[in-house]
């Protein structure tokens, strides 16, 4: 295992005991970097109108789209980093 996934692999266990919950924008960027970090660009049907929650995580991911896993590995661990503080 790498040097960056052993720390990607940390901040996903970091995430899970913040100290304070992130807000919802903070928690949707959180979203797409673990996913373009695990599985790359954006795939699947984007989700009905009305499922909100799945169509912001759609759309966030979306955002994401063309950021090399590393690059995105990096982007999470910082991320998480930042919210420790």
């Amino acid at each position: 295992m790498t040097d960056l996934e052993e720390r990607f692999q940390q901040a996903s266990r970091d995430v899970q005991v913040l100290p304070e919950r992130p807000d919802n924008d903070t928690l949707l960027r959180l979203y797409a970097c673990y996913k373009q970090a695990t599985e790359g660009d954006v795939h699947g049907e984007k989700p009905g109108f009305f499922d909100f929650v799945g169509s912001a995580k759609y759309e966030a991911w979306t955002r994401m789209k063309g950021v090399d896993q590393e690059e995105a590995k990096q982007r999470y661990i910082d991320l998480v980093a930042q919210l420790r503080r």
